[in-house]
Order: C-alpha cells, then structure tokens, then sequence
C-alpha cells in the first residue's frame, strides 16, 4: 500500500507551522514566508514552482526534491487553496499558483462547501472533498495507485491526520527564526504515543532537516 507523508513542512523553531492572520498578502500568515526560507533559493523550488532552470544544489535541494518523489496525489487543507471563508465566492479563484501548479497530480481539497473540480495546466486537477479525512485519504489512494499520498498541510490539516494515525512518515524543516505567535503543529500531539520516531536529522545553514518514521 502506499504510504502518507508529510514532506518539507516547514516549522519555526518555537513550533510554528503558520503565522496569524492569512490574507492575500501574507498566504502563509504574518511572518509565515521565514519558515521557508531554506526551499526558495534550490533547484528544485526554482523549476517547479519558478519555472526557471537554475538554483542551489546540496542537502536542502536533496530534500525539497524528496518531497516530490513518487507522490502521485495531494491532500491540502481549505486554506491552502484559498483564503476565502464559507461559501466559496463566485471570484474565479483557482489556487495560489497561477495557471499551472506545481503538484502535476491529482489534489484533493478538504472543505464544508461543495465545488466542482478545476483541471489546471501541467496535470493538476483540484478535486473538493466535503466528506473529512478518511473520504479525502481513500480517493487520493485510489488516485495515486501504488505512489505516496502526500499531506501538504496547512497546520490544521497536517495535525488532523497525525492525531487520526494516518501519517506513515513526517520530515519537518525545523527553520531558525522565531514567529512567537501562529499554528502550533505539534502543541498536544505525543509523536512518541502514535508511534514516531527519528530516523535520520541533518542540519544545513537554513534548517534542521528531521525524518520521522512511525512504525
């Protein structure tokens, strides 16, 4: 079967995945885009969220690439899609990333409110999940076939599957920056009780690369 992970999720170092209050100007929350910092100058950011043919090598690109290995379905949470609320509006809103979005996959979007799928550029379809996690986990399956489901979070999404024991293997992005205030990712969550533990930590000058393996 494959497995679910969650790959390149970036955390500040006091624990937070987001910063407050997401807007149009700030997707990732006041503060939210320091977390990220480490992914931004490799390669593989450059050419599949850029579109150019350029960027860094070494540990970090090694692992922004890891993150797309094999994946053939994502999972993300309302607010990675959209920062709308409710209803969705009628604004032709199709995502953060313009025409052609870097997932080349299918991508299942958990929300209340019903919507038709949009088929992007490049193999992406958004696909609207009102059934919660478990409709949202067996439809990426059956999309992605024997590939890995990736969760690609936000916060709410990402600690949702780890509580319901869905997650097969985490690396997190541990940044040095300091957001003090935000999403919390692990606030309440025994990674040891659901069965994690670290398999491989490898530190750069923009983060501390760490792998969890359940099981």
């Amino acid at each position: 079967m494959s497995k679910v992970r969650v790959q390149a999720f970036s955390v500040s170092i006091d624990g937070f995945g987001a910063g407050p209050r997401q807007s149009l100007n700030d997707p990732l929350g006041v503060g939210g885009t320091t977390l990220h910092r480490w992914m931004f100058p490799t390669r593989t950011f450059q050419q599949m969220v850029m579109g150019g043919d350029d960027g860094s090598t070494g540990v970090d690109d090694e692992f922004a690439q890891r993150s797309f290995d094999n994946v053939g379905a994502w999972i993300l949470g309302r607010n990675m899609f959209a920062p709308s609320r409710g209803p969705w509006p009628d604004d032709g809103w199709k995502g953060w990333w313009g025409d052609n979005p870097p997932y080349h996959v299918p991508v299942f979007v958990l929300t209340h409110h019903p919507r038709a799928s949009i088929p992007m550029q490049g193999g992406t379809t958004f696909h609207f999940v009102t059934g919660g996690l478990h409709e949202a986990l067996e439809r990426a399956r059956e999309a992605a076939g024997k590939q890995d489901v990736r969760v690609g979070g936000g916060v709410s999404t990402v600690r949702q599957f780890l509580q319901a024991g869905l997650v097969d293997e985490m690396h997190l992005a541990i940044s040095p920056t300091l957001l003090g205030t935000g999403e919390s990712l692990l606030a309440g969550i025994d990674l040891v009780q659901l069965g994690f533990r670290c398999t491989r930590h490898v530190g750069t000058d923009q983060a501390l690369h760490a792998v969890f393996t359940r099981g």
